[in-house]
């Protein structure tokens, strides 16, 4: 039986969060943040993320199973196929989505921001490529990096 947990996920002072950024020189604008809420053994896992207002996500491919909800703000997304840039649209707060893998997409904070919350089911444990600005594969997020990124996260909460 798992652990019970409770959050208010739009108090996000109270969580803890880990900032993804690049330098000044990065293609475009990366500054976001990410809280990691669960992970079960059959490969469900729960992230919360914000974006800062204006800045990008890193650019990458799903690799499992992926919804998301707004909770605040809207979030800019780009979508691609063979390197093209073939879809844009805005979710806004309530905007549920659910992608297969294999998405390949780019996502920005609105003029606010964006906080979104992220269900992935990836049972193989394999769950994101971050891609360079040519779709090259820098590296592959795993429910393993998310583990050992929790048990760093629970210990700077409980700091």
């Amino acid at each position: 039986m798992s652990e019970a947990i409770n959050h208010n996920l739009l108090d996000i002072d109270s969580l803890s969060w880990a900032h993804f950024q690049e330098t000044a020189d990065y293609p475009y604008p990366v500054s976001y943040w990410g809280n990691i809420l669960n992970i079960d053994s059959a490969g469900h896992i729960s992230v919360l993320y914000r974006w800062d207002p204006g800045t990008y996500c890193h650019f990458h491919r799903h690799l499992c199973e992926t919804t998301s909800v707004v909770l605040q703000g809207e979030l800019h997304v780009q979508t691609f196929e063979n390197g093209k840039p073939v879809k844009s649209g805005i979710r806004r707060v309530g905007d549920y989505a659910k992608k297969p893998s294999n998405d390949v997409h780019m996502e920005k904070g609105g003029p606010e921001g964006a906080l979104v919350l992220f269900e992935l089911y990836a049972p193989d444990g394999q769950l994101t490529e971050q891609l360079d600005p040519n779709g090259n594969v820098l590296r592959t997020l795993t429910t393993r990096d998310l583990q050992r990124a929790l048990a760093k996260q629970q210990m700077q909460a409980a700091a």
